[in-house]
């Protein structure tokens, strides 16, 4: 069973989703507000909102990687980025031995974003995408907040 839990942040609604103790996915949409969530979206929305504020930069849940081999190896490597540091899709791929169109599928495909910081991967000479809600406005507005933002001038 998946239990949900809506929160508000500065880019937006989201809705956390946990099964078996550890966070599922995060939906760019506002969900419900359950009267007694499980601890893991407890914690969840706790280092988020410390994430949002500035005071966190590692957030310590438990994540369900993947779908996939593939997909769970290269999360892995996301979460190796450093807070405030970026990659691109190439180096990334490189690290990995795929293509870079690979690497901006798997990003893409990411069901856990900030907390598997697919917005630290740009493209070579671009920012890249982004298939949050706000699309790249919200991949730069998450740069900013890790003081990356030194990139976009």
């Amino acid at each position: 069973m998946e239990d949900a839990l809506g929160l508000d942040t500065p880019l937006g609604p989201v809705t956390l989703r946990a099964r078996g103790g550890q966070l599922v996915g995060v939906d760019w949409q506002r969900g419900p507000a359950p009267h007694n969530p499980p601890e893991v979206l407890h914690d969840a929305a706790s280092q988020l909102t410390a994430y949002f504020a500035g005071t966190l930069t590692r957030f310590d849940i438990p994540l369900a990687l993947g779908p996939g081999a593939f997909q769970q190896r290269f999360q892995a490597a996301l979460l190796d980025i450093p807070f405030g540091d970026t990659l691109t899709y190439g180096q990334i791929a490189a690290t990995l031995g795929v293509s870079a169109q690979a690497a901006g599928q798997a990003c893409g495909a990411n069901r856990l974003p900030i907390f598997v910081p697919c917005h630290r991967v740009l493209g070579a000479n671009s920012l890249g995408g982004f298939s949050a809600k706000g699309g790249v406005d919200t991949k730069v507005a998450l740069l900013k907040l890790e003081g990356a933002a030194g990139l976009l001038i």
